[in-house]
């Protein structure tokens, strides 16, 4: 398959740019909008830690389970469809968590959700790729970047709402009605028609069979990808109050990765349509490795902040990368390689913390970590699979 225009972009092409844009952003601001109201729905239920991290482990149970729905899903209904009208439903879906009796609903809640999600995700993916291919050149790193920025934006909206003591309920209507509401005017600009009308077929295009093999390497990429981003969301502030940092600075771990991350989605495109995604991803690998390699051998505070931000900056095209490589594959129905290696994603992001834990336990934080130096290594080895070019 291969990209069909290079000419500049249209009207059309612009507005559903803005559109799956949209999408994104909203997709990521929804959950965060829950995660820091964890302590008032711990505390009103009354749950221990160990049921609350239950509940909250049926988010990513439930993304694995219905993640192979969603390439049936775009087939029948269409990317945009299902990436905004999913996005709705999501909305609805975390209203439950306001009105949750107990812990058994409240993960049945968190189940729904996170089965939405995963649906939703490769869904706003493929559409963002056929945007792309409109443009003939990398959009779909600024489209994570801007998910990034969701992220952060639904986190800060739950913050303010619990310091001001707003109802919980109250609390996620406002959420559900405004990210709904720009969900739904953003599918009206978004692209019209099959998802596979943007593609050229190219004569004696493989068969589906020997997509497998390539569509397992790039579900490992991806689950690298997580893995790395999960070391600071998981372990970054434990490692530095290993080095005897303060609480307000070890939280900067995961603040100093996640927005060189975001740095780096929001600037790949440009970098990746000079140098080459497979470039890029290698390069970005090795700065990684590097990175976090010097900050598990200097035991020092800002050495680690350093090598966090690294291993953010350096993947933050890797994740992409394999996406777009996933959905070019030939002889694979819209939405199958999109939905494969999304589910390889997330099946990273629920054992990335289970290794580096088990790890830990056995010889400590560094060598947990050490995984992520691995990742960054395997990245480097394995990206020879990518898309090099925008253009196939």
């Amino acid at each position: 398959m291969t990209t069909v225009t290079t000419a500049a972009p249209t009207r059309q092409a612009r507005h559903a740019r803005a559109a799956v844009a949209a999408l994104f952003l909203t997709n990521g601001a929804i959950f965060f909008n829950v995660v820091p109201r964890y302590p008032q729905i711990k505390a009103d239920l009354g749950l221990t830690n160990v049921a609350l991290g239950t509940a909250i482990a049926a988010f990513p149970i439930g993304a694995l389970l219905a993640g192979l729905l969603a390439a049936t899903a775009i087939r029948r209904f269409g990317s945009a469809r299902v990436g905004a009208f999913g996005i709705l439903l999501t909305t609805i879906a975390t209203l439950g968590a306001a009105v949750a009796p107990n812990v058994y609903t409240l993960a049945a809640v968190l189940f729904v959700v996170g089965a939405l999600d995963s649906i939703v995700d490769v869904a706003q993916n493929s559409h963002g790729l056929r945007v792309q291919r409109l443009y003939g050149r990398s959009i779909v790193n600024s489209l994570h970047g801007v998910w990034s920025v969701g992220a952060v934006l639904g986190g800060l909206m739950g913050s303010a709402a619990a310091g001001l003591n707003l109802p919980l309920g109250l609390h996620l209507a406002i959420s559900a009605a405004l990210f709904s509401t720009v969900a739904l005017i953003a599918y009206r600009y978004t692209l019209p028609g099959p998802d596979d009308t943007e593609r050229e077929v190219e004569k004696g295009a493989p068969v589906a069979s020997r997509a497998v093999p390539l569509l397992a390497v790039l579900g490992i990429l991806a689950a690298c990808g997580a893995l790395v981003e999960d070391a600071g969301a998981s372990w970054g502030a434990i490692y530095l109050t290993d080095l005897h940092a303060g609480a307000a600075t070890a939280g900067l771990a995961v603040v100093a990765l996640q927005t060189a991350m975001t740095i780096g989605r929001l600037t790949g495109d440009r970098v990746v349509d000079r140098f080459g995604q497979r470039t890029v991803v290698r390069a970005g690998a090795a700065l990684a490795a590097i990175g976090m390699g010097a900050a598990l051998t200097v035991a020092s505070v800002p050495v680690a902040l350093i090598g966090f931000a690294l291993a953010g900056l350096g993947v933050a095209t890797l994740v992409p990368a394999a996406m777009h490589t996933a959905d070019e594959l030939p002889g694979l129905a819209p939405g199958t390689g999109l939905m494969i290696v999304s589910w390889m994603l997330r099946g990273g992001f629920l054992l990335s913390p289970l290794v580096v834990g088990y790890l830990a336990d056995q010889a400590g934080l560094r060598v947990g970590l050490l995984t992520v130096v691995a990742a960054g290594l395997i990245t480097v080895l394995l990206a020879r699979v990518l898309v090099n070019n925008h253009q196939r």
